[in-house]
């Protein structure tokens, strides 16, 4: 647990490349043959590092759309808010480490090295709230599904890492407010966008 929770700062904040198995053991307290031990190589720590939070995320979110489907009726607005809500509130409530994940899931999405990481860890999950947006507007290009999907989920990591420049683009001090319900409304109208002929 302590040599994964140093590899996801160490690899949160340098990426793969910046990281050395020397910085993920200096920031665990150990030595790094003990990191070699545990973790295998580096690209299978990175892998372990990427997969040990996917599950339970893809509980909370899959919990939630299953709670929300059994009051009635969906709206593109509920599954949209079903995926991010639940990662939105852990991250504010779970400690540093969740915050972490975040800066680490943005590297695995925006470096295609990590595809199969990506279909393992992520894809399962998101292919469901894909599939139940597919539901909700029928006739609308998979595609353009897909894309503003994967639009909402590139908001969702800024809103968790760039809370900061949220801020300071818009002169509050500190860290602009979680902003959970804005995120969501901004992510449906880009999907609804996304699919309109």
């Amino acid at each position: 647990m302590r040599i994964l929770d140093a590899a996801e700062r160490v690899f949160a904040e340098r990426g793969f490349d910046g990281a050395s198995i020397r910085d993920i053991a200096r920031a665990a307290g150990t030595q790094a043959g003990l990191v070699h031990h545990h973790g295998g190589g580096k690209e299978e720590l990175f892998h372990q590092t990427v997969a040990r939070r996917a599950d339970e995320l893809s509980g909370l979110r899959m919990d939630a759309l299953a709670a929300r489907k059994a009051g009635g009726d969906l709206t593109v607005h509920d599954v949209v808010e079903c995926f991010i809500a639940p990662y939105i509130t852990v991250a504010q409530t779970g400690g540093p480490q969740w915050l972490a994940y975040a800066r680490l899931v943005a590297w695995v999405s925006a470096d295609p090295r990590w595809r199969d990481i990506a279909a393992e860890c992520f894809d399962p999950t998101a292919r469901q709230f894909i599939a139940e947006i597919a539901v909700l507007r029928p006739g609308a290009d998979p595609e353009r599904i897909a894309t503003g999907f994967v639009y909402s989920v590139a908001a969702m990591l800024a809103q968790l890492t760039s809370a900061w420049r949220i801020g300071a683009l818009g002169d509050i001090e500190g860290d602009a407010p979680g902003g959970l319900d804005m995120l969501v409304r901004f992510c449906v109208a880009g999907i609804e966008a996304a699919v309109a002929d």
